[in-house]
């Protein structure tokens, strides 16, 4: 059985500690959802998305992430669904020896302006092990069946 790894979270000066830590709704779920944490000038109004319009969501929270992992942050299929609201750097990745103030860069891609409110659900964070690549510089790369094939180049659009 593996060891599953544990995020170490603190509260950034200004977050409302009442609005809950990421947590997964379900015992089947792959991403634990994480909550706008919004400035205390923002909190009644929400944060406004014209449609086109990003902005960067504030969770609250600082993370530490043990070493060998990474935290990517995603969209919630409900939002991007319902509302077009998506996330512009899908996956985000948050490395392990990241410790600055977790921000979800989102965008909203719908017809109609969305708010985001205070305490709502606007991304899932998933946790996944990283293995750091050797490089190596060599004259000719092996074949494979696919070759140089590029986009759409293993079956029809």
């Amino acid at each position: 059985m593996t060891t599953r790894p544990v995020l170490k979270f603190t509260w950034d000066a200004d977050a409302d500690r009442d609005v809950a830590l990421p947590g997964y709704e379900t015992a089947g779920a792959a991403g634990a959802d994480i909550r706008a944490n919004l400035a205390p000038a923002d909190r009644a109004a929400g944060l406004t998305l014209q449609p086109m319009q990003r902005g960067l969501v504030p969770t609250g929270l600082r993370v530490e992430i043990p070493g060998g992992f990474e935290m990517q942050l995603r969209p919630r299929s409900g939002l991007a669904l319902k509302h077009g609201l998506t996330l512009l750097n899908t996956p985000g990745t948050i490395d392990s020896d990241y410790r600055g103030p977790l921000g979800v860069i989102v965008i909203n891609l719908g017809e109609t302006a969305y708010t985001i409110r205070h305490g709502d659900r606007i991304a899932q964070l998933i946790v996944a092990p990283v293995v750091q690549a050797g490089v190596e510089l060599v004259e000719t790369l092996g074949d494979t069946a696919r070759g140089s094939g590029g986009f759409g180049s293993t079956g029809q659009a």
